[in-house]
């Protein structure tokens, strides 16, 4: 009865926001374990808790040197984990930015507002990608295209070179030409017009990826995960059309199914979205 008395007594000290609190802990150690789960972030924490157990040991049997140093290993522990788990912290980060959850609430303030001239120009550069990918498997001309969404890839455009074109078969034809001094990198379509070519991407920190795959398929992946960009792919070896997007890689697409998927994935969230209120509408800056 008395443990029963103590415990009631406990319960009754907690307040509402004691209870919002612990939910709000509860969820942010969930969303940790969920994100590193099936990165290699898993066996650095396994190696944080040995590390603690050994701690535990050490303050057991009075092991004053080895539970000093470790001591002074956990004081310095925020910056060694920020050092540690920088790729999944940045990877989380960027999700919760990009999550259409997180941006419909915020939405009556944004100042991005994309017309109609927008439009078409994302829908030229989608058809003449798709062109362009057809005469390139025929070919075995090796591609690859980055339609960039919601993150700006600036700091990635920086390694090529900036074109800021129109796009057509033609150009891409000529980029793309295995002589050509920038057919080696990756080229950003931004807002519909060739922004930059000869761009070099991060390439895939997944280990499981089929190892027939080469580089240019790997970087596709690289970016892929990092970003919220849709990337286009034609292999040099096999010429398969394929498309990466959130770290995963679908193949063997057709004229038409490469149309209407890069359709439904650059355009509908944007069909969807045209006709709810804006604070401001102006056309996007460039970065």
């Amino acid at each position: 009865m008395e443990i029963f008395e103590n415990l009631w007594s406990i319960i009754k000290t907690i307040q509402f926001r004691d209870v919002v609190d612990i939910l709000a802990i509860a969820l942010l150690i969930f969303g940790c374990f969920k994100l590193i789960r099936e990165t290699r972030a898993v066996q650095l924490l396994k190696g944080v808790l040995l590390l603690l157990a050994v701690y535990f040991l050490s303050s057991l049997f009075n092991l004053v040197m080895l539970s000093t140093l470790l001591r002074a290993f956990f004081e310095a522990s925020v910056v060694i984990i920020a050092v540690i788990f920088q790729p999944e912290i940045r990877k989380a980060l960027e999700q919760v930015g990009r999550s259409k959850n997180w941006k419909k609430y915020f939405r009556v303030f944004d100042t991005v507002g994309k017309s109609g001239d927008w439009e078409t120009a994302v829908r030229k550069s989608i058809v003449d990608a798709a062109d362009t990918s057809v005469l390139f498997s025929r070919s075995r001309t090796g591609a690859l295209l980055v339609f960039e969404r919601e993150t700006m890839l600036s700091d990635i455009a920086s390694t090529g070179t900036i074109v800021d074109a129109t796009t057509s078969v033609a150009l891409f034809g000529n980029i793309f030409f295995n002589k050509a001094p920038l057919h080696d990198g990756a080229s950003i379509i931004r807002d519909g017009k060739l922004f930059a070519a000869g761009c070099i991407l991060p390439l895939t920190s997944n280990k499981n990826v089929d190892s027939n795959l080469g580089t240019r398929h790997r970087a596709a992946l690289g970016i892929s995960e990092q970003s919220d960009a849709v990337v286009l792919v034609v292999s040099e070896e096999t010429g398969v059309i394929s498309l990466a997007v959130g770290g995963e890689l679908t193949r063997d697409y057709t004229r038409e199914t490469l149309i209407k998927k890069l359709n439904e994935l650059l355009l509908d969230e944007f069909e969807q979205e045209d006709d709810k209120p804006r604070l401001f509408r102006k056309g996007r800056k460039k970065v």
